[in-house]
């Protein structure tokens, strides 16, 4: 009987020592990238995802929810990635007054794993395995730099012109250009007087909604703040002198390149298996005609971002692997009735289809949908002189009062959107669309249940449902 129960230890420690070497390699893993263009919600949108995906009560789209036996957060493989704080944003969604949590600022990283037990005709004969899940966070700011790769100074600088013109805060930078001779020798205050305006040009540009703001560490500079990498900005002419303004900020655009776009998507954005950009195309219609046609520039601009193409540097870094599936997903989907949201979802389908013509992309699954991530919302009819009107209601994020609240009709063909912004249309003619700032609502939570969402299980069943 001794006998017996040490060889039976020695298997088991056999066992345990082979389960433990064998595990790295045999368990699943896949790298799900998670970005978006300014407040997209990209951090409410992975503190829901995990916690849905932790109690999953409200997954009831996610085919294999109900296969999930299990699921726990793990240290993430990469140790020089900082962790993204789920902890921290579950804390302020759920509690008692709830806020928004900060945005994201730099890239992180978070391993949800998953216990899964298999189905269909051999899950008998097979015990449950583990998925990783490893989430990476990072600015979509940082994604839209990809297309500097494939610019030269000359050519940037000619768009980059282009674009301020009537912009908010476009003219001021303008009008100091005007000041500027840029063949003349280098000043380094005034180079940083040219940095500092271009990026006051940028912040205002993002505030009234505009999506291609580029380059996206002069809105998110981190650590390179006042570093000579970011103390460049756009100037007239093709060539100019050595020794001169316009010559230096030309080697400090090649330095950012060089330095601070490369080594992103080297290191990073290479190695991601599933994507999904959150995208506010409500936030995009109510600033206008220009900013929705700069939001569908900037989609052409991801997607090509996701297809190695010309460029002898991606095609190097992405090494014949390929992002198998991208997720546009239209956020604050509870700031419309759900009688809009499939005027939403085709607006967006829309932009998709044509960023996806403009950026001559093919090769991953690519599909578009409206979401929330956090449920902020519910919705009424009220009266009106018109007759009913479906409305949603919710606290306000500046006064904390409940309100209830209408942005406008959208459209059933997203062309009576897309043609005026196509064509430069200052205003949308005979249309009046509003947005409005919630505050996350006070939740209780059943046990098993996840923070209350729309469409989340749909878009985590698209993204992974076919790797569980």
């Amino acid at each position: 009987m001794v006998i017996a129960a040490l060889a039976d230890q020695v298997v088991r420690g056999v066992e345990g020592v082979t389960d433990t070497l064998t595990a790295p390699f045999s368990d699943r893993v896949i790298r799900l990238g998670v970005t978006g263009l300014s407040r997209a919600g990209k951090t409410v949108f992975i503190t829901s995802l995990v916690a849905n995906l932790m109690d999953r009560g409200r997954m009831q789209g996610l085919a294999a929810a109900g296969a999930i036996r299990t699921a726990y957060l793990q240290p993430q493989p990469d140790d020089t990635i900082p962790r993204f704080r789920y902890e921290d944003h579950l804390a302020r969604l759920t509690a008692p007054d709830p806020s928004w949590p900060q945005g994201t600022r730099q890239i992180s990283e978070l391993r949800l794993s998953l216990r899964v037990q298999p189905r269909g005709l051999l899950s008998g004969f097979s015990g449950p395995r583990t998925v990783h899940i490893d989430i990476v966070d990072y600015p979509g700011e940082w994604l839209l730099d990809l297309a500097l790769l494939d610019k030269t100074y000359a050519d940037w600088s000619r768009g980059a012109l282009a674009r301020a013109k009537g912009r908010p805060g476009g003219d001021d930078y303008l009008a100091l250009l005007d000041t500027i001779d840029p063949n003349a020798l280098l000043d380094e205050p005034q180079a940083q007087k040219l940095s500092q305006s271009y990026s006051a040009y940028l912040e205002a540009s993002r505030a009234a909604g505009f999506s291609d703001c580029t380059p996206g560490r002069f809105l998110l500079p981190g650590d390179l703040a006042g570093s000579p990498v970011l103390t460049f900005a756009p100037l007239p002419g093709d060539r100019f002198a050595r020794g001169s303004l316009g010559r230096e900020c030309e080697r400090r655009f090649d330095s950012y390149k060089r330095h601070v776009v490369r080594p992103f998507f080297r290191d990073h954005f290479a190695r991601i298996d599933r994507q999904i950009v959150l995208v506010d195309v409500l936030g995009a219609i109510h600033a206008g005609p220009a900013a929705l046609d700069d939001l569908r520039s900037a989609m052409a601009q991801i997607l090509g971002a996701f297809r190695p193409g010309r460029n002898a540097f991606l095609t190097r870094i992405f090494q014949g692997r390929r992002v198998e599936k991208i997720l546009f997903a239209a956020t604050k989907a509870d700031h419309l009735h759900h009688s809009q949201h499939p005027q939403l979802t085709a607006i967006t389908t829309a932009l998709l289809r044509e960023a996806r013509d403009r950026a001559d992309f093919a090769g991953a699954q690519t599909a578009a949908m409206s979401i929330a991530a956090l449920r902020t919302t519910v919705e009424e009819t009220v009266t009106h002189r018109d007759g009913p009107l479906d409305v949603v209601r919710g606290r306000l994020l500046t006064s904390g009062k409940q309100a209830a609240f209408y942005p406008g009709k959208l459209p059933d063909d997203p062309a009576h959107l897309l043609a005026p912004a196509r064509d430069g249309a200052e205003k949308w003619l005979n249309a009046d669309y509003s947005v409005m700032s919630f505050a996350p609502s006070p939740l209780t939570l059943r046990p098993g249940d996840g923070p209350p969402h729309i469409r989340l299980d749909k878009a985590a069943q698209f993204l992974i449902g076919d790797k569980l």
